[in-house]
């Protein structure tokens, strides 16, 4: 594809409308608050696609819709696990953690909250899961990086060291102005354009095709196995697709978008709207890579870049189906899903340096003007290290990025939630969740395997060592029950 064609001036138009929104953000924010939880001031629309477009990044209209056009329905249990566990964080933590945070000295952060929720004075807590977020983040970052990098280099035939750079610079450039405002308003535009992008592109692949029926029986002449959802898989491995939905209890940059709701009776119609957009995007990318199968068997001489690689099969149908123009507002989508979800770890990564060490640990009077200085600052340190990273796409660091869901998941989220839900767990059961999870899950995932996705035995295992040691030592004390208390009934009044 030239390097002048109306798709390159598409995506420019939609990097510069982010960088606008950057500005206008940059205006709104007037202290550290609202550098990195905007003020709390985020209403249901924003709060549910903000959540939407951080969790689902370039894997959505890349990488589910290539195992789709791959293995068949078969890999749609993956969605299937997501919806439920996503529905579930609404439902239990989303409304809870809103509340349960305010009432813990205005918590910022996660380990903000778990430090002030266990009144750790130690500050063990936040010093180790702060570690645990910027380890995980800061990989996570540069598979963003990577992943905007291809979507460059793919689309253009830019060289990827150019490639990265150009898909790095406009991200990182809203999060130093903006901050939380300007990540979660671009989120809004990005999640509109993904679920548009992804709704659009089946409906006119069908057309292309003839009419379902048509696309069906091509299917079936082509790839029967394509319609059973158990095709290769045994029960272990359904299991641990569907447990993909257990990591979204602990997932540091959804869970901070339920921090930022401006209240609790916000959560009620921002889950409706959340959902909603979640079911239908996933339903998208699952059509997207089913019906590319009817549409490459029927154009064989079309199907060389998606022979080579599955993942490309939704970038090679807007291609050939649409008009340029349309094509390069439907493949900022793919940009888009990179772009918010990166820029949310950001955000989350500079939140823990700035709060929970800098500020914590060394200027603890330091004033706002200075923090939100500071948070631009991490943002530009973690920013460049995980370009250092993402340097070499081969790397194998990269290859951590597969289990960092199950490292949050196990870490932080049997925390979050038994948290928020047993007014007697203490310090002890925290650190020992947090601890046993995140060591589970490396030592699962290295040495033991058998198969079983590793967030499973971590999940657990975190569970009852939070259990167990919130028996051992001292009990939770009579000012945690208080504000655990007080904070229940604020969030059943809601």
């Amino acid at each position: 594809m030239s390097i002048s064609t109306p798709t390159l001036i598409t995506f420019l138009i939609y990097i510069g409308a982010m960088l606008l929104i950057g500005f206008v953000a940059y205006r709104a924010t007037k202290n550290f608050d609202d550098y990195i939880l905007g003020g709390r001031s985020l209403g249901s629309f924003v709060t549910a696609l903000s959540a939407g477009a951080s969790d689902m990044s370039g894997w959505l209209l890349m990488g589910l819709p290539g195992a789709i056009f791959v293995a068949g329905l078969s890999e749609s249990w993956i969605a299937i696990g997501l919806i439920a566990g996503a529905w579930l964080n609404w439902l239990f933590v989303a409304g809870r953690l809103r509340v349960h945070t305010e009432r813990n000295k205005n918590a910022l952060t996660l380990p903000d909250y778990f430090s002030h929720r266990f009144e750790d004075e130690s500050r063990t807590l936040r010093i180790f899961s702060a570690l645990v977020v910027l380890v995980f983040f800061t990989i996570y970052c540069a598979s963003g990086v990577v992943a905007g990098a291809r979507l460059f280099e793919s689309s253009f035939g830019v060289p990827y060291n150019l490639a990265l750079w150009i898909g790095a610079a406009a991200t990182i450039l809203y999060v130093f102005i903006g901050g939380f405002l300007a990540v979660s308003w671009t989120d809004t535009v990005q999640a509109t354009l993904m679920i548009f992008a992804l709704l659009i592109t089946p409906v006119f692949v069908i057309l292309a095709l003839g009419d379902m029926g048509a696309a069906m029986d091509t299917i079936a002449t082509q790839n029967p196995a394509a319609f059973d959802m158990f095709n290769g898989l045994s029960f272990v491995a359904i299991v641990s697709l569907l447990a993909w939905g257990l990591g979204y209890f602990g997932q540091p940059h959804i869970l901070v978008r339920f921090m930022a709701a401006d209240s609790v009776k916000t959560i009620p119609n921002a889950r409706r709207i959340g959902m909603a957009w979640m079911i239908l995007t996933l339903a998208g990318a699952v059509a997207v890579g089913f019906f590319g199968i009817a549409y490459f068997a029927g154009h064989p001489e079309q199907a060389g870049p998606v022979s080579e690689n599955g993942e490309r099969v939704f970038m090679e149908l807007v291609k050939i189906l649409f008009n340029p123009w349309v094509a390069g507002i439907i493949l900022s989508g793919v940009l888009a899903a990179v772009m918010s979800t990166l820029s949310a770890q950001l955000l989350v990564s500079s939140s823990a340096l700035t709060q929970d060490f800098y500020k914590a640990m060394l200027r603890k009077n330091a004033s706002q003007t200075e923090l939100v200085w500071v948070g631009r600052a991490m943002v530009l340190l973690i920013a460049f290290i995980a370009l250092g990273i993402a340097s070499n796409p081969d790397s194998k660091v990269l290859g951590l990025v597969s289990y960092a869901w199950a490292g949050f998941g196990a870490a932080f989220g049997p925390v979050v939630l038994i948290s928020l839900l047993w007014k007697n767990m203490t310090r002890n059961g925290a650190l020992a969740g947090m601890i046993v999870g995140a060591v589970t899950v490396v030592v699962w995932k290295e040495f033991i395997g058998m198969g079983l996705y590793e967030i499973i035995p971590g999940f657990i295992l975190a569970s009852i060592a939070i259990l167990i040691f919130s028996k051992v030592g001292a009990g939770a004390s009579p000012s945690m029950i208080k504000r655990f208390e007080d904070a229940e009934s604020e969030y059943q009044r809601g």
